[in-house]
C-alpha cells in the first residue's frame, strides 16, 4: 500500500539556528542547512506526504513513544544549550494516523511502543531543526519516534524499525521519508573551551573512528558496521547511544541492506562533535530473518545474538 521512499541519517545542530541570527555566526552553519534543503527538494520530488524524525533529545526511560499529535505549535528555546536556542517558533502538522497504526504494529512484533495522539507533548529540537529546513511551508506531517533511551537494547530498536517499514508498507496509504536525527561522536567539548571547538570535533581518536564508519557507509560495508554499532556507539560516544540509527538501519535491513550512503553535507565538527548530512537509498526489503545487536549500557558488555525482525 504505502512506501518508505528516503531514508537519511542528518544533523541537528543548534548552531543552524545561531547561523541564521546577524551576529559573529551568521551563515556560519550553511552547509548543513543548505543538506536539509536538498534533503527536503528530494523527498518532495517523491511524493513524501510524511517526515518520521528518530529524536536523539526526546529521552524516555520506558517503551517507546510516538509523538503524532494532529498540531504543534509554539516558541521553543533549548533548556540543554538556550545560549543557541532561544526562543524560536514553530508550527507543525502531525499525522495521528500513521502514528497509530506503526505503534500497532510494532506491538504485534513484540516492541512495546505507545502512539501519542492527543497529548499537550511538544517535540523537541532534534526534530524542530530539521523541519524548520526541510519543511517551513508545513508541506510535509511529522512524526517524532524517542530515541534519547536510557534502558533499552539496539536490537529493539532495530526491530521498531523494521516494524515501521512494515507498517507504512502493508498498512498506510501514502509516502514516508524517515530521518535518524542524531550525530555521529557526540563528545561536547570540556566546559570552558566550547568557543575552541566550535567547528572541530573533540579528540582525534573520534574524528578518525568516525571518518572510518562515514566510509563504511559510502562502500557499504554493513556487516561490518552493525557488528560493531553497539561498541561504536559506547567508545564512540555516540548521541543516544545510536538508537536512532540502528532504527534506521533496521528499517533498511540491517546487515542485509545492499545500497551505498550518498553524503549530501560532508562530515564536520560541532561543539566536539561529529556531525553528518547523508541519505541512505532505500531498496526493496526481502527477509525477515536478520542479525541484531545487544548491548548492555550500565555493564558496557556487548552480546551479539540473531533475532527475528
Amino acid at each position: 500500500m504505502g512506501k518508505l521512499a528516503l531514508a537519511a541519517k542528518i544533523t541537528h545542530v543548534p548552531s543552524m539556528y545561531l547561523s541564521e541570527l546577524d551576529g559573529p555566526k551568521k551563515g556560519f552553519r550553511q552547509a548543513a542547512i543548505d543538506g536539509h534543503h536538498e534533503i527536503s527538494r528530494r523527498c518532495r520530488e517523491l511524493g513524501v506526504d510524511t517526515i518520521v524524525v528518530f529524536d536523539t533529545h526526546w529521552l524516555v526511560n520506558a517503551g517507546y513513544h510516538i509523538n503524532c499529535a494532529p498540531h504543534w505549535e509554539g516558541v521553543y528555546t533549548s533548556n540543554e544549550l538556550p545560549h543557541f536556542i532561544n526562543n524560536m517558533p514553530y508550527s507543525l502538522d502531525g499525522n495521528p494516523e500513521l502514528g497509530r497504526i506503526i505503534a500497532n504494529v510494532c506491538n504485534e512484533q513484540g516492541v512495546e511502543t505507545m502512539a501519542h495522539d492527543a497529548t499537550t507533548l511538544a517535540p523537541e529540537y532534534g526534530a524542530l531543526v530539521p523541519m524548520r529546513y526541510m519543511n517551513e511551508d508545513n508541506h510535509f506531517k511529522c512524526i517524532s519516534v524517542s530515541a534519547l533511551l536510557t534502558v533499552h537494547y539496539l536490537n529493539d530498536s532495530a526491530r521498531l524499525g523494521w516494524a515501521l517499514r512494515e507498517a507504512i508498507e502493508k498498512h498506510y496509504d501514502g509516502t514516508v521519508a524517515i530521518l535518524a536525527s542524531g550525530s555521529l561522536s557526540h563528545r561536547f567539548a570540556q566546559n570552558g573551551q566550547a568557543p575552541d571547538f566550535s567547528d572541530k570535533v573533540w579528540s582525534p581518536f573520534l574524528e578518525d573512528l568516525d571518518h572510518r564508519v562515514v566510509e563504511m557507509w559510502e562502500n557499504g560495508e554493513w556487516e561490518k558496521f552493525c557488528a560493531m554499532l553497539p561498541e561504536y556507539a559506547a567508545k564512540g560516544h555516540g548521541e543516544g547511544f545510536m538508537h536512532d540509527t540502528a532504527m534506521l538501519l533496521g528499517a533498511l535491513g540491517w546487515s542485509d541492506y545492499d545500497q551505498k550512503v550518498e553524503v549530501v553535507t560532508p562530515y564536520f565538527g560541532s561543539s566536539g562533535t561529529g556531525q553528518i548530512n547523508a541519505i541512505f537509498p532505500v531498496s526493496p526489503q526481502t527477509g525477515n530473518a536478520v542479525p541484531a545487536p545487544q548491548a548492555s549500557q550500565e555493564s558496557g558488555e556487548f552480546v551479539y545474538g540473531t533475532s527475528r525482525l
